[in-house]
């Protein structure tokens, strides 16, 4: 297997990104290679630096940057040199098998619909991030930003593509789906909850529980929890400046440690025919390093491939 990653993806590349893929090589088995996408020469020099030798990753020359501000189409159409879009043309040959940016959101959003396509039968694939449980382990919520708008027909794939990763990544049998709503009642909610509620009640490809409150986000009723995008976002962000500022304050708690985003490295698109990872912003070394682990894990464990055979029927 081999995971690609965009060096100069992220607020600290690539001094970051290349540290991070210098990690992750000793983490991830000796069959997985780790592709590095950007400049050739500045690769070189650093690797040389850091006393690594260059036999232990495949390198792949890309002069162009697809910056954090610009906008994600016209940059990914306009800049096919750049690593992004190298990146995502290595995944569509399938000269890799997954590929993975701590670059600009938007414009993996982008490559990842044009260049690797959703999965035939998905409407709109979404990004997912994992919420903490006060018992230990984690729980999915999505999506968190990709689709601030969505149809009841998106939240209830949204539960089957959450309830797919909740089984084949992190282990959990029959995963519990719960609808993120103002209250339990069916009745409860917008337009859009509740003619979600009703078809997510009648599913039969996932365990719909039922609605859940934004109290329940960390504890065990549901392990995969469902809404549009811009609920999922505001969430997330929340949860983030939480932890930013208990660390502030110098608040130490196993638990809240656990909402500290390199622990997980990235959080995976969602519904497209390859396995694509997209990282923070301010991802440190130990956040990439993590992130290409999870690109591991999840291409290991068949995630998509799972996911076309229940839709396909097959």
């Amino acid at each position: 297997m081999i995971v690609g990653l965009d060096v100069m993806g992220g607020d600290f590349a690539p001094r970051a990104t290349l540290q991070g893929a210098i990690l992750a090589s000793e983490m991830l088995p000796e069959q997985v290679q780790i592709a590095l996408i950007g400049p050739e020469t500045l690769i070189r020099e650093h690797l040389a630096l850091a006393n690594v030798p260059v036999n232990r990753f495949l390198i792949i020359d890309a002069q162009e940057v697809i910056e954090m501000g610009e906008n994600p189409t016209k940059a990914f159409t306009q800049k096919p040199g750049s690593s992004i879009s190298l990146g995502f043309q290595l995944l569509k040959e399938q000269k890799i098998q997954a590929f993975c940016s701590a670059g600009n959101t938007g414009a993996m959003l982008v490559g990842a619909v044009l260049s690797v396509k959703p999965i035939e039968g998905v409407q709109r694939p979404c990004i997912m991030s994992l919420m903490p449980k006060v018992s230990g382990g984690y729980g999915i919520l999505l999506d968190v930003g990709s689709n601030v708008d969505c149809k009841p027909e998106t939240l209830s794939q949204f539960a089957f593509l959450g309830s797919m990763y909740a089984e084949r990544v992190l282990g959990i049998d029959t995963p519990k789906v719960g609808l993120i709503n103002i209250g339990e009642e069916s009745e409860k909610g917008n337009a859009v909850a509740q003619a979600a509620f009703q078809l997510m009640k009648d599913a039969d490809d996932y365990h719909f529980i039922g609605n859940i409150e934004g109290r329940d986000l960390f504890n065990d009723k549901a392990d995969v929890m469902v809404c549009d995008g811009f609920t999922g976002n505001v969430i997330l962000k929340m949860a983030e400046s939480y932890f930013g500022l208990f660390k502030e304050r110098e608040l130490r708690d196993p638990f809240l440690d656990r909402f500290n985003y390199e622990n997980y490295g990235g959080t995976p698109i969602l519904g497209i025919n390859a396995t694509v990872i997209v990282g923070h912003g301010i991802s440190s070394s130990r956040a990439i390093a993590n992130m290409l682990v999870l690109a591991y894990e999840i291409e290991n464990a068949g995630l998509n491939d799972k996911i076309k055979a229940v839709l396909h029927h097959e």
